[in-house]
């Protein structure tokens, strides 16, 4: 049954899906053609002028950069974003993840909710949008997720065995499931996926001589709690609806 939630942009099928996997493939670009190649364009300036950081270490870049904010609040994409976590809606975080050709580093195997443990008073309702800013496949490195590993979302975690080749030094120990399961989010340019912040998931080290870049764009629901005490130099952004937990938000 394909009906779509007109105040949702999702279909019942692909909610139902999302919710039984811990994941969504929509195969449907997020943005237009020309508000694409805009984004694009400020991803190549902050790639341009990162400094000292690694291409795949351009996190929060919304925090200083409030034309990102056209983006991550559209309404496009909170169209999306209300028909899995609810209407009441908070911009956690945003981060461009480029991997360079030939020399991108893995992505471990991880679950968000492992790192973001005692960040939220609960984590079942924390969404990434996964926007592909070039082409990603198998060869340069693309995201890859083992359905249904939401249901839990803290696995026991070991040293990575190449630390300088890998994005985090712990990993989800091995043995712990089956590689086969994987399915790769294999995206064209301005395409996006969708998956929840307690599933496994990882990539491979870039080896292709092609850029991989993805925008990781992460939402959650009002109705949880953000430890800022904790967390004090962390934005977070009001993008729709109620403050039912009384977070402390910044209104653009």
């Amino acid at each position: 049954m394909a009906v779509t939630n007109a105040t949702t942009g999702l279909t019942i099928d692909q909610i139902t899906f999302y919710r039984e996997k811990g994941y969504l493939l929509p195969r449907k670009p997020l943005f237009s053609i020309s508000k694409q190649e805009a984004l694009t364009k400020i991803f190549e300036a902050h790639l341009e002028n990162k400094g000292a950081k690694l291409s795949d270490e351009l996190d929060t870049p919304h925090f200083h950069d409030k034309r990102l904010l056209d983006f991550l609040l559209a309404p496009e994409v909170l169209a999306v974003v209300e028909s899995l976590v609810g209407p009441n809606i908070g911009l956690f975080s945003s981060h461009f993840i480029s991997k360079e050709a030939g020399k991108g580093r893995r992505t471990p195997w991880h679950e968000d909710s492992a790192y973001w443990k005692g960040k939220f008073d609960s984590l079942d309702k924390i969404v990434t949008i996964w926007l592909a800013i070039d082409n990603s496949n198998k060869a340069n490195g693309c995201m890859g997720v083992v359905p249904g590993t939401h249901t839990h979302g803290f696995s026991e975690y070991e040293a990575v065995e190449d630390p300088e080749n890998s994005t985090f030094k712990t990993e989800i120990k091995k043995g712990t499931f089956d590689l086969n399961d994987v399915v790769w989010f294999e995206l064209e340019k301005g395409q996006y996926s969708l998956h929840d912040a307690r599933i496994i998931h990882g990539a491979n080290a870039n080896t292709s001589e092609s850029r991989r870049c993805g925008y990781t764009m992460r939402y959650f629901s009002l109705d949880m709690k953000f430890d800022k005490m904790n967390n004090p130099n962390h934005k977070l952004y009001h993008a729709r609806g109620q403050n039912i937990a009384n977070n402390t938000l910044i209104y653009s």
